[in-house]
């Protein structure tokens, strides 16, 4: 068996009225959305920070800083790509990402399995490999007053 590393990743972002709400790429309706330099994708940003954590690549902060006008209003999507690059350069691929999700609305089940596709699309693996799933915070705290939305995924990556 080849060398393997386990990554974990968290993201929070404060929600807004009449703002944009992307999630895993994907546009959902809804009367407030996340608020951030780029796109605001919670889950993307999730992900990427675990592939991140894995490979010992520091964190999405560092590559990604919200003070460079490169990133501004970007699509998450893109984020992770250039973190699959990364992880390329020093040898790795995904194994695996499971992910969750938690927010009070909008409900997110319907919208998993695009989600899922973008994911696969702009990372490169299936969507078999691909885990997400939704909860909410039972109307407490930040998340019940739907005054913010968190992310928070694991992967697993291996030497290719």
């Amino acid at each position: 068996m080849g060398k393997i590393r386990v990554g974990f990743g968290f993201d929070v972002h404060q929600l807004k009225e009449e703002h944009p709400f992307i999630l895993g790429g994907v546009k959902l309706e809804h009367h407030s959305g996340a608020y951030g330099h780029s796109d605001a994708d919670v889950l993307l940003h999730a992900i990427c920070d675990a592939l991140l954590g894995a490979a010992n690549l520091r964190d999405i902060g560092f590559h990604f800083s919200n003070t460079d006008n490169r990133w501004k209003g970007i699509s998450s999507l893109i984020l992770l790509q250039h973190v699959l690059e990364l992880l390329k350069e020093k040898g790795w691929g995904i194994g695996n990402i499971d992910a969750m999700v938690c927010l009070e609305a909008p409900k997110i089940n319907p919208h998993i399995p695009q989600m899922k596709k973008n994911i696969a699309s702009a990372a490169g693996i299936d969507e078999d490999d691909i885990s997400i799933k939704a909860t909410t915070n039972e109307s407490m705290g930040f998340i019940g007053r739907q005054e913010g939305v968190v992310a928070y995924a694991t992967c697993l990556i291996e030497r290719v």
